[in-house]
């Protein structure tokens, strides 16, 4: 993702990406919240609790919400780092901001990002202020940023299987009636029908709040990745542009 920078200045005004970050999970989780009730008036989760025998669609549902507050706790410290990123482009592109770099960025504001700097300007000491390659340094930035995200996708992954597994289930119900059914006997006809009818219950049930819940896992931390992509990308883009440059010129001079 690229960005043009004029001025910063400009470039603080006009960047509330990461800011948004929190916003945009909020009103993602407001609209599905306001979709459950919505589902809730209309008696159609009671049913699907009470037809579920299995109790997976409960499961399904305490994991969902479960890792909802996962996905804030990451999105909120997302947006931690992409402001004290933001502060600390403000600091190096001021008026001899390369000054901070004197005391190893320390007076720059807490972070990954001033915790990258901070090992750019010990690198650059150690040898001698020549040419940095923070390649490596970088691929220790994205990993950290990055975090316990990949939580996310292996939730959502188990909701998938978990529904799969009460298709299974429910068919399972479904069929067993069937190796002793009796048409001449009403009255058994008329049991098997109805733990065939509770079998496809769970089966449908089941299925359809893995494959939502799935979704909506999948959307949540789509978000998120791209929040933790953007102040990577920024991260990079301020190392580039003041602290490298601030750096090399100490060994020119």
């Amino acid at each position: 993702m690229s960005s043009i920078t004029i001025g910063p200045t400009a470039r603080l005004s006009a960047d509330p990406s990461e800011r948004s970050a929190l916003l945009f999970w909020m009103i993602f989780t407001g609209l599905s919240i306001f979709a459950v009730i919505l589902l809730w008036r209309f008696g159609l989760i009671h049913l699907m609790l009470t037809s579920d025998r299995t109790y997976i669609s409960s499961v399904i549902a305490v994991l969902y919400i479960v890792t909802c507050g996962h996905c804030f706790l990451r999105t909120r410290a997302i947006a931690r780092e992409g402001a004290a990123a933001r502060r600390c482009r403000a600091v190096l592109a001021a008026a001899g901001g390369s000054k901070a770099l004197d005391t190893s960025a320390t007076s720059l504001p807490r972070g990954l990002v001033r915790d990258h700097i901070e090992s750019l300007v010990t690198k650059a000491a150690a040898q001698d202020y020549r040419p940095v390659d923070q390649t490596l340094l970088l691929r220790n930035l994205a990993d950290r940023l990055r975090g316990s995200n990949g939580f996310g996708a292996f939730v959502s992954d188990t909701l998938m299987k978990l529904g799969l597994l009460g298709t299974i289930i429910g068919f399972i119900i479904m069929l067993a009636p069937i190796a002793g059914l009796d048409a001449a006997d009403k009255v058994a006809m008329r049991s098997s029908m109805g733990m065939m009818s509770d079998g496809m219950a769970v089966a449908m049930y089941t299925t359809l709040a893995g494959l939502i819940g799935s979704i909506l896992v999948r959307i949540q931390y789509y978000m998120l990745d791209a929040a933790t992509q953007r102040v990577f990308s920024d991260a990079v883009v301020l190392t580039e542009t003041y602290v490298t440059p601030a750096l090399e010129r100490r060994h020119d001079g």
